[in-house]
């Protein structure tokens, strides 16, 4: 039983975390960079302390407490330290650019992407809204060879804000030239996604992957082709 508004043209996906396998691609890229640098890291330790440290990084840059350039060293920086990696800044900020240069080009999707949206183009039209850089999220969708399913793509950069502020949405739908009353976001995140998209007018669902326990006024999902039920 569908159990959205059925009058939703427009849907709005995040890309990190909900389409494009980031936690996947980001260990790819890091092994790739320590193999050329010739750095002997053990992965499991360096990524159980990376991951964390990663998203506490994005919550502080979505908050607008720290810069792009803090995100990008501090999260490395933090994540040596705690594995007791001695590094100069010079390898920090190295690996750091390297980092952001191999990332796009592995292309890991989550389970299901290319089903759902095979699904859902002939019946909406599909947007992404990311707080993702402007200069990589492109070369994501590229390379994983899911850019012709978007009409349109919004980043916070273009928008001079990020998610969860009303003004990336309100930015998103007036690019889309789409109404909020038929839009519907889709993320990973509750605050950034869920919560944003609710306080713009829009509706949404709640990728929720991990099966976190969230309110059940929340419309969520587990896996990508259960949006078949909603959608």
């Amino acid at each position: 039983m569908k159990t959205t508004n059925t009058n939703i043209t427009d849907v709005f996906f995040d890309l990190d975390h909900t389409l494009w396998d980031f936690e996947k691609n980001s260990a790819l890229a890091f092994e790739t960079i320590f193999k050329m640098q010739n750095l002997a890291i053990n992965m499991p330790d360096f990524l159980h302390f990376y991951v964390p440290i990663n998203r506490e990084y994005w919550e502080r840059y979505r908050k607008d407490e720290i810069t792009q350039k803090e995100l990008r060293y501090g999260r490395l920086k933090d994540t040596f330290d705690l594995i007791h990696y001695t590094v100069s800044d010079d390898l920090v900020e190295l690996l750091s650019a390297e980092y952001i240069h191999y990332l796009p080009k592995f292309n890991h999707l989550f389970e299901g992407t290319i089903e759902i949206l095979d699904y859902l183009k002939p019946k909406y039209n599909l947007h992404i809204i990311t707080n993702g850089f402007a200069e990589i999220q492109g070369n994501k969708l590229d390379n994983s060879y899911i850019s012709h399913y978007f009409k349109t793509i919004t980043n916070s950069e273009m928008a001079g804000v990020k998610k969860p502020n009303q003004k990336i949405f309100e930015y998103a739908l007036n690019l889309a030239e789409a109404k909020k009353e038929n839009s519907i976001m889709i993320g990973d995140c509750i605050e950034a996604d869920v919560q944003g998209a609710l306080d713009a007018g829009l509706d949404a669902v709640f990728f929720n992957e991990n099966k976190v326990s969230v309110s059940n006024s929340i419309k969520q999902v587990n896996h990508l082709l259960e949006l078949k039920k909603i959608l």
